[in-house]
C-alpha cells in the first residue's frame, strides 16, 4: 500500500508540473505568456502568468484574476471562475488575464494583484478564502479598482475586523444546500455506507458536511433505513499519503460513497476509491469529467456567478451597484447558485432520477424543506450515526 500512495502522490506531483508548465483552457486561441517581475525590489520573484483576449490590448488587460495557489486548470475553485471569467470577457469584448502567485501567502498575493493592476486590470476576481487578508490590506490603495471576491470577505489577519470597502463585492454560498443535495441524493440512491472528507475545518467546509448529514437522514427517514456515515477533516487541502491511507482504511472497512469536499484532496481519496472499488462525490464543480468513480458533484455555480455579477457591474458604467457595494451576496438554490450537474455524461446514479432530484430542488426553492446553516453544533439526526474521527 505505501508503494502504491507514493507512486500515486507522484503521479500527481508530476502531473501539477506539467499542468503549470503549459496549461489550456478553452479559448484555444490566446496566448500565454510567463513573466518574472521583482515587485518593490524585493528578492522574491513575483510569477505572473497571463493569457489574454487576442483583441487590442494596448492600454493593458481590462479583466483580471489571481489564483489562489493553484493554477486556472485545477478543477475547482481557479477553473471555475475563469471559465465565467472568459465567458463574460469574450461575450463583452473585454481584454482579461490571470496571474498566479509565486508562493502561497498574502504578500505574493498582494504583490501578484498591484502586478494586475500595472498591467491595467479595472476589475479583478479573486477565487476563494485566502485572498481575505490580502484584499482587506489592499482594497484602499485601490479605490478605482473593483473588485470581485469569490466564497469570501475581507478581514484583518488576527480576524478581529470585517471591513468590505465600496469597490468590493463578496459573494458566499449556500454549501449547506449543496451537502444537503449531495447527501439525500446518495442514500437515495441505495447507499447507506458513507464519509465526508473536510479539509480544513473552516465554516465553509462545515456547512457542507453538516448539510450531507441533514440530507441523508432526511433521505434514510423516507426510506425507512439505517446509515453510517465516517466524519473526518484533513487539515489539508492538498493530497498526501496521511489522506491516502485514512480513505483506505474507510473502504476496507466498508464505506462504499465519500464526499471529498476541500481543493486537491479528492485525488488521494480516489486513488483510495480506485483500489479499493469505493466511490466518491465531488465538490464545487462537476469533477465528473477528472474520475469515473464520481458519482455526482455538489457544485457552486462559480462561473455563472462572475458572469451575473460583472454584468451588475458593467451595467453600471463598471463600478458596483450600491445595492451590493460593500455588500456580501449569499447565493444558494434559490438564485440557482447551487445544485448537482445533470448532462448525462455526469449523471451516474443507479436509481435516484432528475425529476426526484427537482422536486427537492423545488423543496428547498419554496422553503418546504429546511436546512440549517449552523456550524457551532452537529444537526441533530435520527436515522444516522456519525462515526467524528477528529
Amino acid at each position: 500500500m505505501k508503494k502504491f500512495a507514493a507512486f500515486v502522490l507522484s503521479f500527481a506531483m508530476i502531473a501539477s508540473l506539467v499542468s503549470c508548465g503549459g496549461n489550456s483552457t478553452k479559448e484555444t486561441t490566446n496566448s500565454t505568456t510567463v513573466n518574472q517581475t521583482t515587485a518593490n525590489q524585493s528578492s522574491t520573484e513575483n510569477q505572473t502568468t497571463s493569457v489574454a483576449n487576442p483583441s487590442d490590448s494596448a492600454g493593458g488587460y481590462e479583466l483580471a484574476l489571481v489564483t489562489d495557489v493553484g493554477n486556472i486548470d485545477d478543477g475547482s475553485f481557479n477553473q471555475g471562475t475563469w471559465e465565467g471569467l472568459i465567458e463574460f470577457a469574450t461575450a463583452n469584448n473585454k481584454t482579461y488575464s490571470y496571474y498566479r502567485p509565486s508562493e502561497d501567502s498574502d504578500e505574493a498575493r498582494m504583490e501578484t494583484m498591484k502586478t494586475a493592476i500595472e498591467n491595467g486590470a479595472k476589475v479583478m476576481v479573486l477565487p476563494g478564502y485566502l485572498f481575505e487578508t490580502a484584499l482587506y490590506e489592499i482594497q484602499d490603495q485601490f479605490p478605482e479598482v473593483q473588485f470581485l471576491l469569490i466564497d469570501g470577505e475581507p478581514h484583518s489577519a488576527d480576524y478581529s475586523t470585517y471591513t468590505t470597502s465600496k469597490n468590493v463585492r463578496c459573494i458566499l454560498y449556500k454549501e449547506e444546500q449543496a451537502g444537503y443535495i449531495a447527501g439525500y441524493s446518495i442514500v437515495k440512491d441505495g447507499y447507506t455506507q458513507l464519509g465526508f472528507l473536510g479539509g480544513q475545518e473552516i465554516p465553509a467546509v462545515q456547512r457542507y458536511g453538516y448539510g450531507f448529514l441533514q440530507g441523508a437522514d432526511a433521505a434514510a427517514n423516507e426510506m425507512g433505513v439505517d446509515v453510517n456515515v465516517k466524519y473526518w477533516y484533513s487539515n489539508s487541502f492538498v493530497a498526501n499519503d496521511e489522506i491516502m491511507t485514512k480513505m483506505s482504511s474507510w473502504f476496507t472497512e466498508g464505506t462504499e460513497v465519500v464526499f471529498a469536499c476541500g481543493g486537491k484532496i479528492w485525488l488521494s481519496a480516489n486513488a483510495a476509491a480506485e483500489a479499493n472499488n469505493g466511490k466518491l462525490i465531488g465538490v464545487d464543480v462537476d469533477q465528473a469529467k477528472d474520475s469515473d468513480l464520481i458519482v455526482t458533484s455538489a457544485m457552486k455555480h462559480l462561473g455563472h456567478s462572475v458572469v451575473t455579477a460583472l454584468t451588475d457591474l458593467y451595467a453600471n458604467n463598471g463600478v458596483w451597484p450600491e445595492d451590493v457595494a460593500g455588500q456580501t451576496s449569499v447565493f444558494g438554490v434559490a438564485e440557482d447558485m447551487i445544485g448537482l450537474p445533470t448532462v448525462d455524461t455526469s449523471w451516474r446514479f443507479q436509481t435516484f432520477t432528475v425529476d426526484e432530484y427537482q422536486q427537492v430542488m423545488a423543496g428547498i426553492k419554496d422553503g418546504s424543506i429546511e436546512i440549517s446553516n449552523e456550524t457551532s453544533a452537529v444537526p441533530t439526526t435520527t436515522k444516522i450515526t456519525t462515526d467524528f474521527q477528529n
